[in-house]
């Protein structure tokens, strides 16, 4: 990996250097719209999969949910920033997760299982757009990698912090006194 200077074993990288030769300007423009594309068609995708591939039997445990509320709410201060983040499922007429609609059961399972696709839809965009790196030169590409997981680790982790929030409520509504 080149160092801060642009060399790499002491040699100059140069755009010669890439796996993909492009001017700059259309990296540019390519990163740019394929990036944009790239999570809007993996938002969209993930829209058209069947929640039947999403849904499973809940297993809640008192303990890992202390864990878990402990480390989305203390550690990662879900509860300060969550607000800020975009609900896209809408858009592709999915289903939203903004604020719950309701407390019943199945609506419950079905919040559940949409946490899990956004989830995927998040972790899938992590290597499609750290796949634009093959044509963009240093230190670009490593710009692109942190942006690939600065962009979806905050929603991957609400997304989480959420299905566990959801997930101890369902275990509260349907437990067996």
């Amino acid at each position: 990996m080149p160092n801060a200077a642009g060399q790499l074993n002491g040699k100059d990288v140069t755009l010669a250097d890439m796996w993909i030769e492009l001017p700059y300007l259309w990296i540019a423009v390519i990163n740019t719209l394929g990036i944009t594309a790239a999570h809007f068609l993996l938002a969209w995708g993930c829209t058209q999969l069947p929640q039947c591939w999403f849904r499973k039997d809940e297993e809640a445990r008192d303990s890992d949910h202390r864990f878990q509320r402990w480390l989305y709410e203390r550690v990662f201060l879900v509860k300060r920033w969550k607000k800020r983040l975009p609900d896209a499922a809408p858009w592709f007429k999915g289903f939203p997760k903004s604020s719950m609609q309701s407390s019943e059961p199945d609506y419950l399972r079905t919040f559940i299982a949409e946490t899990r696709r956004g989830e995927l839809s998040h972790w899938l965009q992590i290597p499609a757009i750290s796949a634009f790196i093959i044509w963009t030169p240093w230190p670009g590409n490593l710009i692109l990698i942190i942006y690939a997981f600065l962009s979806n680790l905050p929603c991957i982790i609400n997304l989480r912090h959420t299905r566990q929030r959801m997930s101890r409520l369902l275990f509260r509504l349907t437990r067996s006194p």
